[in-house]
């Protein structure tokens, strides 16, 4: 399946949530390697956007709100560095793609 390149990326999952240091499930140090940062969340936006879509992604599960898939790519960070990533994505019952989340890919080591 693609994600097209137009699929829904929220403003709040990226600003408040993959951007902010959590207790549990912290992906905010990570993409601190890259040079992401809560205040230029923007920047996370257009990288997703420019760089992992549109993207190849594999079924995952289904469930009530839709299915979900995912796909892996690599993110260039503000600061250069690269980093390998799995992004989920969940193409809803009105068949629009959104962006669920992004983690690290220990698979793939850079």
């Amino acid at each position: 399946m693609i994600i097209p390149s137009d699929a829904t990326i929220a403003v709040e999952k990226v600003r408040d949530y993959l951007l902010i240091p959590l207790k549990a499930n912290d992906k905010s140090g990570y993409l601190a390697l890259a040079g992401y940062r809560g205040e230029d969340y923007w920047e996370l936006i257009r990288d997703i956007r420019l760089q992992l879509l549109p993207a190849d992604a594999t079924f995952q599960y289904r469930n009530k709100f839709g299915d979900f898939f995912m796909a892996r790519g690599v993110l260039q960070g503000p600061n250069g560095r690269r980093l390998a990533v799995r992004t989920i994505w969940m193409k809803d019952t009105d068949e629009q793609f959104r962006f669920i989340t992004l983690r690290s890919d220990k698979r793939d080591r850079l």
